[in-house]
């Protein structure tokens, strides 16, 4: 493994750690993809919920566009490598 690669993987572990930090505290956690609308990403809930949401300019709140079926949930976390919280 290079450096560069490892220096990724300590990343992707802290992400990944924050992620499980958030849901267990009950706060939701911001999933950004290459897939959306510069304003849009996905919110995980901790209850295994996930919304596809965006930010309006100027405001303060995410407005939902719609929830995810429970399969596109799990073919989201699948994609982004994310384990069932």
């Amino acid at each position: 493994m290079t450096a560069l690669q490892s220096i990724g993987k300590i990343g992707t572990d802290a992400v990944k750690e924050l992620r499980l930090q958030k849901l267990r505290s009950g706060l939701p956690f911001m999933i950004d993809s290459d897939d959306l609308e510069s304003d849009q990403c996905y919110l995980e809930f901790p209850d295994g919920t996930i919304k596809l949401v965006f930010l309006s300019t100027g405001a303060r709140e995410f407005t939902t566009v719609r929830t995810l079926s429970a399969s596109e949930a799990r073919s989201l976390r699948v994609k982004e490598g994310l384990p069932l919280p």
